[in-house]
């Protein structure tokens, strides 16, 4: 993949937008995602996907603890560093309601891949917050639909749904906003900035190839 070419350096949050906006929406439109949120699938179906998500939250957070803790990464982590964010115990509490025993799932190809490029971010922070935006920025946004698709077509109980609840955040553009102004103020040069999207394109890329793993 060639590196996103960045000409007169706009903001890393509008540029996020841009380089991602063609795999974020081939992401969107792969069969797997369109048929659970047409409600063409089954509860076994998210709970496959929750529980392949499992082992993405938590390479995602305890690289994010790490990253955060010490004095060299801190400074690009922490503007985005939010515990509230955390998603890793509801996802577990979740699949506990759904009857998913995590102990006995193994992830897919695709997410070893996936999981493997986050934790290869601890070397490089500005790579890490990639990841971080395409994930919590997205559980903030779609997620929420994801969550009103799930309760309307599958019945499932907002009890294993705790995933996409965000206590202590009441108004989320609101928050989103202050994501954004706090990713066009990182401390980044250019070519981190580079690095930064073509992360962001990749983790697209990874999610892409998560549903089409749980198609087959």
């Amino acid at each position: 993949m060639s590196t996103v070419s960045l000409g007169e350096r706009p903001s890393i949050s509008t540029s996020l937008r841009d380089a991602t906006a063609t795999a974020h929406e081939r992401a969107e439109r792969s069969d797997f995602i369109d048929d659970l949120m047409a409600g063409r699938l089954d509860v076994r179906a998210y709970s496959t996907l929750a529980a392949q998500l499992y082992f993405v939250y938590r390479a995602l957070e305890e690289v994010g603890d790490d990253l955060n803790a010490a004095d060299d990464t801190k400074p690009v982590v922490a503007p985005i560093f939010d515990e509230r964010l955390r998603r890793l115990p509801r996802l577990a509490a979740d699949l506990d309601v759904l009857g998913v025993d995590i102990s006995t799932v193994e992830p897919l190809p695709a997410v070893t891949r996936y999981v493997a490029a986050i934790d290869a971010t601890r070397a490089d922070p500005a790579r890490y917050v990639a990841h971080h935006y395409t994930r919590y920025l997205g559980d903030l946004s779609g997620g929420q639909v994801i969550k009103s698709r799930m309760i309307s077509h599958y019945g499932i109980d907002k009890d294993a749904l705790t995933f996409y609840a965000f206590d202590g955040i009441d108004k989320l553009k609101r928050y989103k906003d202050g994501y954004r102004d706090a990713l066009d103020g990182l401390p980044i040069d250019e070519a981190a900035h580079g690095r930064l999207l073509d992360e962001a394109v990749r983790a697209f890329e990874f999610n892409e190839a998560l549903f089409a793993e749980l198609t087959a």
